[in-house]
């Protein structure tokens, strides 16, 4: 195991706290790296210190990654951030806590350094075994954020991972899944997960929508660009894959695209827009930096994304926030109960669908600029910011004061 690396953010040191935070310490653990998160300028204000709760964020990254601590300062807002890495490494096989017991208690000894309130884990690996451990042995509390279900035999989930993917996570289910039913809260970020966590037993969980972006710009104006302008944002892989929306766009005159993210799928669709002679009409910008998207959204007409995974994504609550009219395909074994007719299209995953909902958003104003401000309306009622933030600061003062 290596051993564990620290690195502060010194511009965090160098300027005082605009506001000091109602607690001193909090540690998050992640699986993430997050240098990718800063050059894809996926960077939310206070993501890791939501209200400005703490004074100190320590940030605990269970991998190698040595991302710009300048960089990602901003989401942990007023706090002084700190950095530490403790590489697990990877095993096709199998965990065990024999075998992660020196990895252990490398963590242990940096939490009695760090004497954190709380712990904080996005995503269940091996960051919530580690919180699991500290609970144990230290006493803190820890919360978990669940991105995605972790039911590895699901069917979706299970073909969107590769062989050696499925295995490893697999062999971490029974480290995992004792950890999320020990947890103060469980915070899964959309409705979908909260099956798997029924299955295993977990009670205490609550669900908890991400923090997007807090300066969303509200379309006011409905009048159709010529040509249409139509965003889809999203990785660009299996299970994300805009074939068929780039194949709708090519059937259809008066209409722009533009494509924004990277990933596997990147170079095909790149080959499919040259093939359909569309480099005219399709624009790729495989990374732009949150707060410029979230600027430019309403100043398109419609967003149009296809996700085979059971979620709502960040950038489908940005779109819905800002009052576009949202074309997403629906999922018939594994439907999203938050995306319903009132507030986007859904479609099948189909050129043909795809392009139905396009003419129809294009040829009926009336229809368009309703089903944009229906969805404004819903949204900002139950994913704003400030409402999605302050639910995690009060999740944090509950899991604290019943710790006192």
């Amino acid at each position: 195991m290596s051993d564990v690396l620290t690195q502060a953010s010194s511009a965090a040191q160098a300027s005082p706290l605009a506001h000091a935070g109602e607690y001193e310490r909090l540690l998050v653990i992640v699986p993430d790296r997050l240098s990718d998160l800063v050059r894809k300028g996926e960077v939310t204000e206070r993501y890791y210190n939501p209200g400005n709760l703490f004074r100190d964020v320590h940030i605990l990254m269970t991998n190698d990654d040595r991302p710009d601590a300048a960089g990602l300062q901003p989401m942990v807002g007023d706090a002084r951030l700190h950095l530490h890495n403790l590489p697990a490494g990877r095993f096709a096989t199998g965990w065990s806590r024999a075998l992660l017991r020196g990895w252990v208690a490398q963590g242990l000894a940096l939490a009695r350094d760090i004497r954190p309130q709380l712990v904080r884990c996005h995503g269940a690996s091996l960051n919530v075994h580690l919180a699991h451990e500290i609970d144990r042995a230290l006493g803190v509390p820890y919360v978990v954020s669940l991105h995605t279900s972790y039911n590895y035999d699901d069917d979706i989930t299970g073909r969107l991972r590769g062989i050696l993917e499925r295995l490893r996570l697999r062999a971490m289910r029974p480290l995992v899944q004792p950890a999320l039913r020990a947890a103060a809260k469980v915070l899964p970020v959309y409705r979908p997960i909260v099956p798997y966590l029924e299955s295993l037993g977990v009670e205490r969980f609550e669900v908890c929508y991400n923090v997007v972006a807090p300066e969303l710009r509200m379309k006011d104006d409905y009048a159709l660009h010529r040509p249409a302008r139509v965003l889809s944002v999203g990785r660009q892989l299996p299970g994300k894959d805009p074939t068929q929306v780039i194949e709708a766009v090519a059937e259809i005159d008066g209409i722009e695209l533009t494509l924004v993210g990277d990933g596997a799928l990147h170079g095909a669709l790149r080959a499919l827009v040259e093939r359909r002679g569309l480099n005219a009409r399709v624009k790729f910008i495989p990374a732009l930096a949150n707060a410029d998207l979230c600027a430019r959204l309403a100043d398109y007409d419609i967003f149009a994304v296809h996700s085979d995974y059971r979620e709502i994504s960040k950038a489908v609550l940005e779109a819905l926030l800002t009052g576009l009219p949202v074309v997403i395909n629906r999922r018939v074994t594994a439907p999203v109960p938050e995306l319903t007719p009132d507030i986007c299209m859904l479609v099948e995953n189909t050129a043909a669908g795809y392009r139905a909902a396009l003419r129809r958003l294009i040829a009926d104003d009336r229809f368009r600029e309703q089903l944009g401000r229906n969805a404004g309306c819903s949204a900002r009622a139950k994913w704003h910011p400030a409402i999605t933030e302050s639910r995690y600061v009060d999740i944090y003062r509950d899991v604290l004061g019943k710790k006192q």
